[in-house]
């Protein structure tokens, strides 16, 4: 293991993952050595976001009754202590907010103790993200949105008092909530939104500020005395949340010189983790999305700091990637790890609609908008102040990310998506050639996606069998320790690409290698395997939502009783029920398909065709 590190992760981040774990244990046994980490701090303006509220107001009533409803139906919930966590699963934190419990086991985190010791992963106690999602105060933005929309002063009430009992069971730096940077940090920003939409209206009080200033002044020493852990640790979207975290903190305490260095900090970050076709390090669309909505935060707090970041040339490449593997509806594949974060729901789309953050972020860089007017453009209000842009017409196309790894091949209805990375970071998924079909707005054959990282559910389906792609019997295509790490790196070994065809193929440190060849067809596409390997066997995985119907051929493929595609596949076919998860903590039923074929002396070569109806 300490070889793969080494080699995979670099000297650098070994040891500084070691100074870490040192510090952590220093601090453990000895509480008072926690000053030594710490800097001082002196909050003296919290104004850092100005919104055209004005604006908002007038495009919020202009939707829908149904879609103002949902607005104020989350907004009034969360009132109560029911908080729509990962953007999906209703949290009864009850009421007044338990803000260290665990809705889903009952179970709370002890708020005595300083957040160093306690552990990240408690099985009594259960996944930690859903005790932090009640704390990250996302429901904030739906109060100031049911704000604009009813003028009903309960919203501010709440905001008010939760804001001060939020302050109260958390003393700084006790308790889970306190873990995390990055989690600080979102609090300090949606509570900074928050603040402005009722400052505006003439309703914050000096009580409010001056928990507005506590919350900062919290947030920002977390950032401070933990950056080295994002820093040089971490490195992903963690590391853009807490300097985005040092930038409005520095702004808040008049630190220039400070503010200066987290810009210079920021652009470094964008030119060491987006790659120059666009790609994002941590391998994952939805951590790249969220990476997308801190930089439209960035962009808005820029307007006060008087400061730009200068590396915009990769990131509009990076809206343009999920742009271009996106279907119609806003969808995009379930690739990577999903932990359910939305962090700035700002309009009335879904969480699985990326239209709102890709619009505003080119708008933010371009001055143009990506698509027609629609309920997206609340989110480009939010941060660019006007939704009256041209609009860019882009046609998504056949295109090849290849320093990043991603192949797309479009047809009429439709397109797939595989994946074959050359890693310069740590991957998560074991997900190497893997195929996402798309077809009639279907996502035919899916990822299975992450359900929780803290269960043994979530381990599955972020396995090799969790992916449509080879699975030798008892191997994975990487090792993984703990919930994070993941060893033993594939290796890209070759890889074509053109409008109608890709090639690639990855060898495993596992003892196996697989190449694989998707040509387009006029309703479909041929695939081409081969496997080498020490196994007598191997499985080809289809993992869908669609009903499965075996025939002489292979098998069929069907949605409501009607034929979307057939797979003209040879061997033994096994069916079985297994879930996929499109949200973090919820799962769905679908199927997975496992077509067994014999090695031949450590050898198997797989035709077979997918025809799309």
């Amino acid at each position: 293991m300490i070889k793969s590190l080494l080699s995979e992760y670099g000297v650098g981040w070994t040891a500084n993952r070691s100074l870490y774990t040192a510090k952590l244990k220093i601090m453990t046994n000895f509480s008072c050595t926690e000053r030594l980490f710490e800097k001082k701090v002196s909050v003296k303006r919290v104004d850092i976001f100005d919104f055209e509220l004005d604006t908002i107001k007038d495009f919020l009533s202009t939707l829908s009754k149904e879609k103002q409803q949902s607005i104020i139906a989350v907004a009034d919930k969360a009132t109560n202590g029911i908080i729509n966590g990962f953007s999906s699963v209703e949290l009864d934190y009850g009421y007044p907010i338990n803000w260290h419990l665990n809705p889903l086991t009952g179970y709370e985190s002890r708020k005595d103790l300083k957040w160093f010791k306690l552990p990240d992963f408690d099985k009594k106690i259960g996944d930690i993200k859903v005790i932090w999602e009640a704390s990250r105060l996302t429901h904030f933005l739906y109060f100031g949105r049911a704000y604009l929309i009813t003028n009903d002063k309960k919203y501010y009430t709440a905001f008010s008092n939760q804001l001060e009992d939020w302050l109260k069971s958390n003393p700084y730096s006790y308790g889970s909530n306190y873990k995390c940077g990055q989690e600080s940090t979102l609090r300090m920003i949606n509570a900074l939104i928050a603040y402005s939409v009722f400052r505006e209206f003439g309703l914050i009080t000096k009580k409010d500020k001056k928990h507005i200033c506590e919350i900062v002044e919290g947030s920002y020493k977390k950032v401070l005395s933990n950056f080295f852990y994002a820093h040089k640790c971490i490195k992903n979207n963690h590391t853009f949340t807490e300097i985005l975290g040092m930038i409005i903190g520095a702004w808040c305490s008049e630190d220039n010189a400070r503010i200066r260095k987290a810009y210079k900090l920021m652009d470094q970050e964008i030119v060491n983790q987006f790659f120059p076709d666009g790609g994002f390090n941590q391998y994952s669309f939805n951590y790249h999305r969220f990476t997308l909505q801190i930089l439209e935060a960035l962009f808005k707090i820029s307007e006060k700091t008087g400061i730009q970041i200068t590396e915009t040339e990769r990131i509009k490449k990076s809206i343009l990637l999920l742009y271009h593997v996106q279907a119609e509806n806003g969808d995009v594949p379930n690739y990577g790890s999903n932990d359910g974060a939305l962090i700035f729901p700002l309009s009335t789309c879904g969480y699985r609609d990326f239209r709102p953050v890709l619009n505003t972020m080119y708008g933010l860089i371009s001055g143009k908008k990506l698509y027609e007017k629609g309920p997206y453009d609340e989110e480009l209000l939010w941060f660019f102040g006007s939704a009256d842009l041209p609009v860019e017409k882009i046609t998504p196309k056949s295109i090849a990310f290849d320093y990043t790894g991603f192949y797309v091949l479009r047809h009429e209805k439709g397109f797939l998506m595989t994946c074959l990375q050359d890693y310069g970071s740590r991957p998560a998924h074991m997900d190497q050639l893997h195929i996402d079909l798309w077809h009639k707005g279907i996502n035919i054959l899916c990822d299975s996606g992450t359900y929780s990282y803290a269960s043994e559910l979530g381990k599955e389906l972020s396995s090799t069998i969790g992916h449509n792609t080879v699975k030798i019997p008892s191997i994975e295509q990487m090792n993984k320790r703990g919930a994070f790490l993941v060893t033993d790196w594939t290796k890209r070994e070759q890889f074509t690409h053109s409008e109608f065809e890709f090639k690639g193929k990855v060898s495993s440190q596992n003892g196996y290698s697989h190449s694989r060849k998707v040509i387009r067809l006029q309703n479909g596409y041929l695939i081409k395997d081969k496997v080498t390997g020490e196994s007598e066997v191997c499985e080809f995985v289809f993992n869908t939502p669609c009903d499965v119907r075996v025939n002489e051929n292979g098998f069929i493929l069907l949605r409501n009783n009607h034929k979307i595609a057939s797979i003209d596949i040879e061997g033994d076919i096994d069916i079985t029920e297994s879930f996929r998860s499109l949200y973090y903590m919820r799962k769905e039923k679908i199927n997975r398909v496992r077509v067994i074929q014999s090695m031949q002396n450590g050898i198997c070569h797989a035709k077979y065709e997918i025809s799309l109806y």
